[in-house]
């Protein structure tokens, strides 16, 4: 596909940066479906392509064996998957998978190389994601160790509307628990004591966001601290 639907939706991460360094990438994407399950990159090889999510959304799972591959960050439209490349990291550090459909702004990994090299700007803002993408990936590892399955759930979901740009989408109950690191019948518990609490309406594996305010008071401190933590470093 070509670029021209760029002007009709944002990335966070190239939207922020000066007129011509902005005008420089979009020139260099490609915009590109995001077809949910798909696999974008696998660690330990090299990248081919970054991503920048328009309106999809992708998880970087960690895989460990005998296990199901378990969240530990996830990017929308405020950030990109490859963002290590900004480190001279040319392989992959962890799989990543499509979670939500949608678009995004797709660039090969030489382009993106020399936009770093021809853009001090781009550099520094790419570091700066790199350490909001380096404290959600510490912040989640302790949320798993200390938080309660209701509370985790509220914050995985709240990331999850951040992203979606709807009230509603698909989670089933399994791959939540995926997602997650828990037992199926921990998230069917969890997920209806926020249905009783009229937070979300949850059926069939369609979830819709009901109260967004409340799901944020059920959630625990490390959705509050990720978007500080954005908005300290890239608004």
């Amino acid at each position: 596909m070509t670029n021209t639907n760029v002007a009709r939706v944002v990335n966070r991460l190239i939207e922020g940066l000066p007129r011509k360094e902005r005008g420089r990438m979009l020139e260099s994407c490609d915009v590109v479906n995001l077809d949910f399950g798909s696999i974008l990159c696998e660690p330990d090889q090299p990248f081919k392509h970054v991503y920048f999510p328009l309106t999809g959304f992708i998880s970087l799972v960690v895989a460990v064996k005998g296990h199901q591959p378990l969240e530990m960050g996830l990017i929308g439209n405020e950030g990109m998957l490859g963002v290590t490349l900004a480190l001279a990291v040319y392989n992959v550090p962890l799989r990543g998978v499509v979670q939500g459909s949608g678009t995004a702004l797709r660039m090969s990994a030489v382009q993106l190389r020399s936009a770093l090299r021809d853009s001090p700007i781009l550099v520094r803002r790419l570091h700066r994601y790199l350490y909001v993408l380096m404290a959600q990936l510490s912040q989640g590892a302790a949320c798993i160790h200390f938080h309660e399955v209701d509370a985790r759930l509220a914050r995985w979901l709240l990331m999850t509307h951040d992203r979606a740009h709807a009230d509603h989408f698909h989670l089933t109950h399994q791959f939540l628990a995926d997602m997650l690191g828990v037992q199926r019948s921990a998230i069917t518990i969890a997920a209806g004591a926020l249905q009783r609490s009229k937070l979300i309406e949850y059926t069939r594996g369609e979830i819709r966001i009901l109260d967004r305010s409340g799901l944020e008071a059920a959630s625990c401190e490390c959705y509050r601290a990720l978007v500080a933590d954005y908005a300290e470093q890239l608004d």
